[in-house]
């Protein structure tokens, strides 16, 4: 009941935020906040809940993009389509990639996303349709009222995006899939043998991550007004979205929350006082710094100064 008020409260507040007289550059870089969020969040569901770590962040990013794009091109399509769509092929995707992958392990499982990024790119490359390897320029439509810019709209459209992935993350980690998930990553050879369905537990664990990357991505090419493969399927989005989790926290929802409003808020400012291209440079360095100071991430590092108030 707490949390529902809150994810109301948050939307609310996003909402009317929207409607305020606060800097336009504001709702640029809360957009992005935002969206990281939301990657951060389902990458977790597959990387934190069941311990397969995912790069292939970007290729479910990019596929949501092109999607809307597709849609808006062809149909004409509302964003609110764009985004059910670009989850369901998302999640399609999500799922063929695990039945193929997922019965590998470690390492050969990490390889094995990473190839999807490259496939995926390699034929929106060479699709025309969508602007093959140069891209394609896009022409926002109206805005909806009673919102003043598109970017403001889009903000709030993130923000509702964020507070459905996250919870969905916590309503995983407080069922009975949670459990199964968890019991996976501690052994899987265990969970097998207790009983735990585990193919079929990772398989939704990937469509549930892959349908909510995509749904972040298919907004973006409107922020964009433009969209190309090289940019979309850039591997920053598949490395932010595993380091995110690991500092803010992997084993409860709140730590990709965290870790994203850290991380992403750190490259924002970064950005606009120094460079874009720190970005890289500043994942690097503060993921070293948790790895070996705080492996548990910020919720792990709290509960250690604060045993009694965790």
């Amino acid at each position: 009941m707490k949390y529902s008020l809150g994810a109301a409260a948050v939307v609310v507040i996003a909402f009317l935020t929207a409607l305020s007289g606060v800097n336009e550059y504001f709702f640029y870089a809360a957009f992005v906040v935002l969206q990281f969020m939301v990657l951060a969040t389902a990458w977790n569901i597959l990387g934190g809940y069941a311990g397969y770590v995912n790069f292939g962040t970007a290729a479910f990013f990019a596929i949501g993009s092109y999607t809307a794009v597709v849609l808006f091109k062809w149909l004409g399509a509302p964003l609110a389509v764009q985004i059910a769509a670009a989850a369901a092929v998302s999640g399609l995707l999500g799922f063929g990639v695990g039945l193929l992958t997922l019965r590998l392990r470690g390492i050969f499982f990490a390889i094995a996303t990473v190839a999807i990024i490259f496939i995926m790119e390699t034929v929106m490359m060479n699709w025309r349709y969508v602007g093959g390897a140069t891209g394609l320029q896009l022409l926002r439509p109206d805005v909806l009222q009673p919102f003043a810019s598109y970017t403001r709209m889009l903000f709030f459209v993130m923000a509702l995006l964020a507070v459905i992935a996250v919870s969905v993350a916590r309503y995983v980690q407080i069922s009975w899939i949670g459990r199964g998930l968890r019991a996976i990553r501690d052994s899987e050879e265990a969970a097998e043998c207790s009983g735990v369905p585990t193919l079929k537990l990772k398989l939704f664990a990937c469509t549930v991550s892959g349908a909510l990357m995509g749904a972040a991505g298919a907004p973006m090419p409107m922020y964009l007004s433009f969209i190309e493969p090289a940019s979309s399927f850039s591997l920053n989005y598949s490395v932010s979205a595993l380091a995110m989790p690991m500092i803010g926290g992997t084993v409860h929802w709140l730590g990709p929350v965290l870790g994203a409003l850290l991380l992403a808020s750190i490259q924002q400012i970064v950005t606009v006082t120094i460079s874009s291209e720190i970005n890289v440079l500043v994942i690097g360095v503060l993921l070293v710094l948790f790895v070996v100071f705080a492996p548990d991430g910020v919720l792990g590092l709290f509960k250690k100064l604060w045993p009694r108030r965790s």
